[in-house]
């Protein structure tokens, strides 16, 4: 039962979001809550010895935001809210979850843990100066007062659960273990995080919908785009290290409930289109690799 309801569960979690969205809108203050206890399972769940920094990750990093920059300077000409589009869906972390995939797929579950740790605590430095230089605040503000604000708002959001986990393994250690065991839970919260989100990016797309579906479009296709590059070129790299899925589930499958929160909080609203359609780009990409991964384990694919 528990299978068939993770199977189907993000599925429903975005029909349930499309469905609902005026009534989901109400819960966005939740998120940031939800998006803290998520990262908290999940530094449960590695060993400290395993955050250490090695040319592997600075070379997933490097892509992760110097290509975040890359994609915002090339596509900005063509049309500001693509460009941050397609800039958040470089930028965002690893998903919480994307050590889990990694397992089912026969990857090194520590090594996409710690990459997905490092990505996201990386996040809380880098991203308030990326959105502080792009966003919209809509009133004339430094840049330092900009960055300050935002580096703020989103430090606790990725820093406390990390101190948290820390303080938890050396003060009760039987309690860190318990919450080590139960890292599905993590799932769960990422499933009403997303429900929420999708609720939050449909209801403003209904409420500013001026009839011209051409730059949404673009946006949905781009997401897709970048998606798949990020997903071949994650395990390429990986593949050099002998870590091919910890490859391309690190830089592959993001952290969409943080990039659409980010977006809708410092960026234009509409640019969440772009997080929005990579959750169904990267949840096709990794049911493709389970279905394929599981077929090899069969002998029914070479």
């Amino acid at each position: 039962m528990q299978k068939y309801i993770e199977k189907y569960l993000l599925p429903v979690a975005m029909i349930l979001g499309i469905s609902f969205h005026k009534q989901l809108a109400l819960f966005s203050p939740i998120i940031p809550y939800l998006l803290s206890l998520m990262l908290f399972i999940t530094y449960c769940r590695v060993s400290w010895s395993d955050i250490r920094l090695n040319k592997f990750h600075f070379i997933l990093l490097a892509i992760q935001y110097v290509g975040s920059a890359l994609v915002f300077l090339l596509l900005r000409p063509f049309n500001e809210i693509l460009a941050q589009a397609a800039m958040i869906c470089v930028l965002t972390a690893t998903a919480t979850s994307a050590p889990v995939v990694a397992g089912l797929l026969g990857g090194s579950i520590s090594i996409t843990a710690a990459y997905s740790i490092i990505s996201n605590l990386s996040v809380a430095i880098i991203a308030p100066l990326f959105l502080s230089v792009v966003g919209e605040s809509g009133v004339e503000i430094s840049f330092v007062s900009s960055f300050w604000h935002i580096f703020l708002k989103v430090m606790p959001i990725l820093v406390i659960p990390f101190l948290l986990a820390f303080l938890l393994q050396k003060s009760a250690p039987r309690v860190h273990k318990k919450i080590q065991s139960a890292q599905i839970i993590s799932f769960y919260l990422w499933a009403v995080a997303l429900t929420v989100v999708i609720g939050n990016v449909t209801q403003y797309v209904r409420m500013h919908d001026d009839g011209n579906y051409s730059l949404e479009a673009i946006i949905i296709i781009t997401s897709m785009i970048i998606c798949l590059f990020q997903f071949f070129f994650g395990r390429k790299i990986g593949k050099r290290f002998g870590w091919t899925v910890a490859g391309g589930q690190g830089l592959g499958q993001k952290n969409t409930v943080l990039a659409i929160w980010l977006t809708q909080t410092y960026l234009n609203p509409l640019a969440t289109l772009g997080p929005g359609a990579y959750v169904i780009w990267q949840n096709l990409v990794n049911s493709w690799q389970i279905w394929r991964y599981a077929k090899k384990k069969d002998g029914k694919l070479t």
